[in-house]
């Protein structure tokens, strides 16, 4: 029997080589869901404290504000699903609205962190009475989930924290294409989604974001190699790469990248990965939205939006749709 460790393990060999292993000149590549690892997890949860990370206490306030408006719009009893949960740590807002509609909420969170889902079940279920917990270990891009719906309740999809962004816009629509097929007409999609540059929004305020003053995103960035290092066995001196944050106009998108600070040669299980000076490994996409392109993606992953709740600032928005 193949272990679950292995599997994994080729996974991101996989995924390594395929994104390095390129003809010279062309971009080197390594996927967002390397990122997540135990300690790039918690990592994340860092960078959503930092000051200059808005997104995370943004879309907070939206919930705050607007938690029973969607279970009010939503009108029925649901089970509460959600792709890549981490800690649950906003989720619980939802949560324990939706208490107060229903009497028994299942939630079903989906991530790759067995630890983060561990610690997101533990304090769920004692903060929330009335919620039960059903976790999933999986990542919902590459593996195999399920979705359990209790007799005569709908699903509730969550999909937030603008993670709908790390996707180019055919893989943004795959994702939720997939997502789709879990549910039926009827069940609903909550979006959490970073809208593009505006008049209270400026690319300053969206660069530091993503190169925060205490380093902790560069360290998020450079964990990617750290990861490969341990499970590959690959010798990436991580301290000859540095982090770069850059915002492309074209694609409506941040970037993040890590710069090769010299000439220099990686190995990885036998095979040599020759990086220039100034050379970059493309680590991820952070897309932002208009009001078009949401609209777009959700019609062409087989969902009609339903309502919008956006921050004062008009700087996120909230989505809620249905599954048509």
């Amino acid at each position: 029997m193949i272990e679950t460790t292995d599997l994994l393990r080729e996974a991101v060999l996989r995924e390594a080589l395929n994104g390095l292993m390129v003809p010279a000149g062309e971009q080197k590549t390594l996927s967002p869901w390397l990122f997540y690892d135990e300690r790039g997890s918690h990592l994340f949860e860092q960078i959503t404290a930092v000051p200059e990370y808005y997104l995370t206490r943004t879309e907070r306030a939206i919930f705050g504000a607007h938690a029973d408006d969607i279970f009010l719009e939503l009108g029925a009893e649901v089970t509460i699903a959600e792709l890549g949960a981490g800690t649950a740590a906003k989720t619980g807002l939802l949560l324990d609205a939706a208490t107060r509609f229903q009497e028994r909420v299942l939630y079903q969170p989906i991530d790759v962190s067995a630890t983060a889902l561990d610690e997101a079940a533990a304090h769920l279920v004692r903060e929330i009475p009335g919620i039960r917990v059903a976790p999933q270990v999986a990542n919902y891009v590459t593996d195999t989930f399920s979705l359990t719906r209790p007799e005569g309740h709908r699903i509730l999809a969550l999909y937030i924290g603008s993670s709908i962004g790390n996707f180019s816009p055919v893989e943004a629509t795959g994702v939720l294409r997939n997502l789709r097929d879990h549910l039926e007409a009827g069940d609903s999609l909550l979006l959490g989604t970073d809208l593009a540059p505006g008049r209270t929004k400026t690319v300053s305020m969206l660069e530091a974001a993503y190169d925060d003053a205490a380093g902790v995103t560069a360290a998020f960035n450079k964990n990617v190699l750290v990861r490969l290092n341990r499970e590959l066995d690959a010798d990436f001196k991580v301290e000859r790469f540095a982090h770069r944050a850059v915002w492309n106009e074209g694609e409506s998108r941040m970037e993040m990248h890590l710069e090769s600070l010299d000439a220099q040669t990686v190995h990885i299980e036998g095979e040599r990965v020759a990086f220039a000076e100034g050379e970059t490994i493309h680590t991820e996409n952070s897309y932002k939205f208009t009001a078009g392109a949401l609209e777009k993606l959700f019609r062409s992953a087989g969902f009609v939006p339903r309502r919008v709740w956006n921050d004062e600032g008009g700087r996120f928005a909230v989505t809620l749709a249905s599954a048509v």
